[in-house]
């Protein structure tokens, strides 16, 4: 009796829920300058990681800048007893900046090092943000070079890491197509204390870091992990190396890609049998430097980005399993002049969230309009 006064069935409601969970995948699909998924989307969790995306909306309303990746680098903040060690290259974002200012406040030893442009920015919210530092007696150190200090990560406790490619700016969280990981491991966090040190202690930029590192090789609960700091290091062998192993699938997002020895080997694998394809950010994508023109040449379908401001991910992912991420651009630059750190992940979980970002970039870049406008709103 109640199924016939509320005229569905049981079937008919099955296929209610069905359609609603359809729309909602369809929705959820989307890109950000496609659709409105939620800001700060985050991508997959686990045990030992919080991986986040961002979420450009084009056209922007500064009002709805609230909510994005930049709240989950604070409440690692906000929970920090001992140390806090920022390395970023690019820094405006007020919420950050108090919450470093009152992590000092509360006893929390807090540090940081960035790119001498950055810090002597005459930008009012870049002047701002180190401001806040400066009133809270919070220690800062500059490269004092022309190449440039380019990482993007935090260190809280010895024990969580904070890194990806975006920078701690309002542009990076609402404007531009970024990734931030938060993994907890003190083996880990040493790696990165240990490469904060050598700039902020030691005072040593680019080539003049030693190679040390403590834990190269890490396995966090059975995840493999390769870590790599430029320009001390050879990333781009690291990078090669694991492409070369590839044998179903390479997918990449990148920023800035004009190293040849990676696109000769994406292109090699692709004689191999192994399908590639991947998204670059437009800016750039024209010139005689950049890998677009031999990778298209090569019959490989690659695209130039959809978002009108930056598409600023350095992600490869390789046969479903291996994504490879950081500060990290695939350029000369990145690998022999400024300051870099990359890692190295054997997680399909972690893998398909990227995917799904990939696929989400890779749909705004197909479907852009045709005279979509290019904005400069940073990047790096």
């Amino acid at each position: 009796m109640r199924q016939r006064r509320t005229g569905w069935s049981a079937v008919g409601l099955l296929i209610l829920v069905a359609i609603f969970v359809v729309i909602g995948l369809l929705r959820g699909g989307q890109s950000g300058t496609n659709g409105t998924p939620t800001t700060g989307q985050t991508g997959t969790t686990s045990d030992w990681y919080q991986l986040y995306f961002t979420d450009p909306h084009y056209p922007d309303d500064p009002a709805n800048h609230h909510g994005g990746i930049d709240t989950h680098l604070v409440d690692l903040m906000n929970k920090a007893t001992k140390t806090i060690d920022v390395a970023d290259y690019d820094f405006d974002l007020a919420d950050v900046s108090t919450a470093m200012a009152q992590a000092e406040a509360r006893g929390v030893q807090v540090r940081m090092v960035t790119d001498t442009d950055t810090y002597t920015s005459t930008n009012k919210d870049v002047k701002a943000a180190f401001a806040t530092l400066k009133k809270a007696n919070i220690p800062v150190v500059d490269d004092k070079r022309e190449a440039i200090m380019h990482n993007k990560f935090t260190v809280v406790d010895g024990e969580w890491v904070s890194t990806g490619s975006w920078n701690y700016t309002d542009g990076d969280t609402y404007h531009l197509n970024n990734n931030m990981i938060v993994i907890h491991s003190t083996d880990l966090a040493a790696n990165y204390t240990n490469e904060f040190e050598k700039m902020f202690v030691q005072k040593d930029f680019g080539k003049a870091k030693n190679k040390s590192l403590p834990h190269p090789d890490l396995n966090i609960d059975g995840t493999v992990i390769q870590n790599c700091f430029a320009p001390e290091m050879d990333c781009t062998s690291e990078i090669v190396q694991t492409l070369s192993k590839a044998t179903k699938s390479i997918d990449f997002m990148a920023f800035s890609f004009t190293d040849d020895s990676i696109g000769n080997t994406m292109i090699a694998r692709s004689k191999n049998g192994v399908a590639v394809s991947g998204v670059f950010e437009t800016t750039g994508s024209q010139t005689q430097y950049s890998e677009y023109g031999p990778l298209k040449t090569a019959g490989l379908p690659v695209y130039t980005d959809g978002n009108p401001w930056t598409m600023h991910h350095k992600v490869i992912i390789i046969d479903d399993h291996i994504v490879i991420f950081g500060s990290f651009n695939f350029s000369q630059s990145a690998n022999e002049s400024n300051d870099e750190n990359l890692l190295i992940v054997d997680n399909a979980n972690l893998a398909q969230a990227f995917t799904a970002e990939f696929q989400r970039v890779l749909t705004a870049a197909k479907n852009k309009p045709a005279n979509q406008p290019v904005i400069n709103d940073g990047g790096g």
